[in-house]
């Protein structure tokens, strides 16, 4: 239609870390064509952004200043911090419209590259689908930080992890000791939390602070010589992989403590250590006891599935050592070869590690493989059983049996035996890995078991995720039990023909037989 006005195109382009210089020759070439060039900055005005790119805008240039509100996350706003920024966004992004509506094309600059924790990306998500959108890559921050360092980052298989410094200690120490190379961002008023947790990862020594990277201002200093109150917002901590400080793990083991000697006879032999075989219970950190906290505190490797080993805080001198499920007796030799080159160990299991925990395949590596001269100590947990049976009332008053219907480690058949057999026995009966994403018809084959011994009022109690943020808990009985609302995060207890109900909804078993 004649007079009709043609939008125009967006561009989201990095302009890298500092040095004018590392702006590519793509991002030099649209920045000087775009008839508007929009760039973000503190409250302050001065955008970091606009001072690296300005030598390319050309002559007639509009530029569009977007100032955020607040840098930190204190707001009178009634959605907070994020609510906030949100509606600033949205103003941002019916500005930069406007422009695109009038025909004009906008460039919108980003420090480092765009949608590497770029702000640019949130205008992105409210833009893109209405006009010609499109992002050049920048030299990202990180690129920049490690090349200031002038040390390889990470190679061959090294993982590399890239954090916030607003993470808690105890998170991010964790995540520092179980990566190969990491970059930490966002630091400022972080910076001592940061170097606090490269402390408990044993990570300090090598890690290097990086301030206003490529810049003319650039400074690198080891972090544990950085003076906290000058530590900018725009400064990074750099972590190169372990296997690029081959030389200082060398010095470092040649220096630590080495275990005492045992003389027999004539010969001198190296004392060994201990495993200690950790019940962590079933998730909240206040049903780990005290005796197991006290026994994570004074050993210097941590040996288990991952999940597991992740709810272990890290501290300076601890290795972690996590793992893929279906390996135990794998981890569990690992464990005690440490401890026979004198190391104190711990092997951790959710629940109670005697309860289809890490114990038993401790000792089965043990019986098996030839560590019968390795220490070994087996400290109680709270188990998932009692944890569903206590928020249930006392459906586990009476006698009752355990049973894990995982049919990896033995025959289903044997399984329906033992169930049939607890069945006819009137037993209340706690029901462990009742389904996975592999193993789904399980829980309704032994629902079908009990149905031909038991009534189908019995009582059911089905715990979900208890002691945690999304516990669910549900009483129901056997005729009404859904098989199929049952998952990896569930346990299932029925009850005995006596378990009982009150009328506030609380499941008990009486001690005596009626």
């Amino acid at each position: 239609m004649s007079g009709a006005t043609t939008t125009g195109w967006l561009r989201g382009v990095g302009v890298g870390p500092g040095d004018p210089e590392l702006v590519t020759v793509k991002a030099a070439r649209l920045i000087a064509e775009a008839d508007v060039v929009a760039f973000h900055s503190g409250p302050r005005g001065d955008s970091i952004a606009r001072r690296i790119a300005a030598s390319y805008f050309g002559h007639d240039t509009i530029e569009e200043l977007l100032v955020y509100p607040v840098t930190t996350g204190a707001t009178d706003h009634p959605l907070g911090y994020h609510g906030l920024m949100a509606d600033f966004y949205d103003k941002s992004a019916d500005l930069v419209a406007a422009h695109l509506d009038s025909g004009r094309n906008v460039v919108v600059l980003a420090e480092g590259d765009p949608l590497f924790y770029g702000t640019y990306m949130y205008l992105h998500d409210r833009l893109a689908d209405r006009y010609d959108t499109a992002v050049v890559p920048g030299v990202t921050s990180v690129s920049g930080s490690a090349a200031a360092v002038a040390t390889g980052l990470c190679r061959h298989e090294d993982v590399l992890t890239i954090l916030p410094g607003t993470l808690p200690v105890p998170e991010l120490a964790r995540r520092l000791a179980d990566t190969e190379a990491a970059v930490v961002m966002k630091l400022g008023r972080t910076f001592e939390n940061v170097r606090e947790a490269l402390r408990q990862a044993g990570r300090l020594e090598e890690a290097r602070y990086v301030e206003r990277a490529s810049s003319e201002t650039e400074r690198v200093l080891p972090v544990a010589d950085v003076d906290a109150s000058t530590v900018p917002y725009m400064s990074m901590v750099v972590v190169p992989g372990r296997d690029l400080r081959a030389d200082d793990a060398g010095r470092a083991a040649s220096s630590r403590a080495v275990p005492d000697l045992v003389v027999h006879g004539t010969a001198a032999t190296t004392a060994l250590g201990e495993v200690v075989v950790v019940g962590l219970g079933p998730g909240p950190d206040r049903w780990l006891t005290p005796e197991a906290s006290a026994a994570l505190a004074e050993v210097g490797h941590v040996v288990g599935y991952a999940p597991y080993v992740n709810r272990v805080p890290q501290r300076e001198g601890l290795t972690r050592h996590p793992s893929g499920n279906t390996v135990e007796v794998d981890r569990a030799r690992d464990a005690l070869e440490l401890a026979r080159k004198g190391e104190r160990v711990a092997v951790v299991s959710g629940g109670d590690a005697g309860v289809f925990g890490m114990a038993s395949a401790v000792f089965e590596a043990v019986d098996t493989q030839g560590y019968g001269d390795v220490r070994v100590r087996v400290l109680p947990g709270l188990t998932a059983a009692q944890a569903v049976a206590a928020r249930a009332g006392a459906p586990l008053g009476g006698d009752f049996a355990i049973l894990s219907l995982s049919d990896r480690l033995k025959p289903w058949a044997v399984i329906e035996r033992r169930l049939r057999a607890a069945a006819s026995a009137d037993l209340a009966v706690a029901l462990y890995n009742p389904a996975s994403r592999s193993r789904t018809e399980q829980v309704a084959r032994a629902r079908e078991v009990f149905l031909e011994e038991r009534d189908a009022g019995t009582i059911v109690v089905v715990g979900s995720d208890v002691g945690r943020a999304g516990e669910s808990l549900t009483v129901t009985t056997l005729a009404e039990l859904d098989p199929s609302t049952i998952d990896m995060k569930c346990l299932v207890i029925v009850g005995a023909s006596g378990t009982r109900v009150t009328e506030s909804g609380q499941v008990w078993t009486p001690r005596f037989v009626s």
